[in-house]
């Protein structure tokens, strides 16, 4: 398992970085290993971080070539004000089951 996470900070978002972000989501969705997702927002440091979660990394090597998602990546500076990407392999996912996460049907090892 796998997790994605692209934390940036924002500028101005228009009526085409709203397109994209909407075909990218669709996308990412309709991934055979896309297992879900949660976005944060520290309104302190204006950074927002959305987390991806995949079942392997040629699930999410496909959202990487889908061409909304290569087309956001040559428009980037428009809309953001620098990024960061942390690809991560899940060793472990677990908690008390009150909470709706992604990864709930995968807790184990905890």
């Amino acid at each position: 398992m796998y997790s994605s996470t692209f934390t940036f900070a924002t500028r101005q978002f228009d009526d085409e970085f709203h397109r994209l972000d909407a075909a990218i989501a669709e996308a990412a969705k309709s991934i055979d290993g896309y297992l879900g997702e949660e976005s944060w927002e520290n309104t302190a440091t204006g950074l927002v971080s959305n987390v991806y979660y995949w079942e392997s990394l040629e699930a999410l090597q496909e959202l990487m070539s889908h061409p909304a998602h290569i087309q956001a990546k040559a428009l980037y500076s428009k809309w953001l004000n620098g990024y960061q990407v942390v690809i991560a392999q899940v060793l472990r996912s677990y908690g008390d089951g009150k909470l709706a996460h992604p990864l709930t049907s995968y807790n184990a090892g905890g």
